[in-house]
């Protein structure tokens, strides 16, 4: 709100003729806590910091999400929202009976009903870099900010494939798989942080 009243106030200044040298840094300020703002540090199997995500009230209904990871490998990798705040590298999946890396961050956040592409956590994916770097900023209004911090919290997963959205053209298939229908089918969970 303060951005906007700003952007009219420079805005009726040109108008005018009156040159604007510069806008405060209370008028960029985002408001922080409650339903405003979030963040998460978002941490690979071995416990090491590789990226941040932050998320921000974006007018009414919105979400502005912003992600950083390092360390990928060059190409696309699914990126959700996922619906429990639980980062455990050695999670226990029970139906394998495996250790699978951030099983415990829970399927993907959804307050609605549908299959993948639907979910209020599906997120474009992310495309890192030769460097390894992946950078993005997207705005949903899937969910609200507040949304993200029931009672079992949420988290951030990258994931180590590229999502396919659920969009495989019936050509391709006669039978849509399991895990498109419920992941994308993005392969394994490489990085998780708990969003806060």
């Amino acid at each position: 709100m303060i951005l906007r009243r700003t952007h009219l106030a420079v805005a009726a200044a040109l108008t005018a003729g009156v040159a604007v040298v510069a806008v405060s840094a209370a008028a960029e300020a985002v408001p922080s806590g409650g339903d405003h703002s979030a963040a998460a540090t978002i941490r690979d199997a071995e416990g090491k910091a590789v990226g941040r995500l932050t998320v921000i009230r974006e007018g009414y209904g919105k979400a502005r999400l912003t992600v950083t990871v390092k360390g990928l490998t060059p190409g696309f990798h699914g990126f959700h929202i996922h619906a429990t705040g639980k980062c455990d590298p050695k999670a226990v999946d029970p139906a394998t009976g495996k250790v699978t890396p951030f099983f415990s961050a829970g399927g993907h956040f959804n307050l609605g009903k549908g299959s993948h592409g639907e979910h209020s956590g599906d997120l474009p994916p992310l495309l890192a870099g030769k460097d390894g770097t992946a950078t993005a900023s997207v705005v949903t209004d899937a969910f609200r900010v507040r949304q993200l911090s029931d009672k079992d919290g949420s988290a951030v997963i990258v994931h180590a494939l590229p999502d396919n959205l659920a969009h495989i053209p019936e050509r391709y298939s006669t039978k849509i798989d399991e895990m498109t229908l419920k992941t994308g089918d993005a392969g394994g969970r490489v990085a998780c942080g708990v969003i806060k």
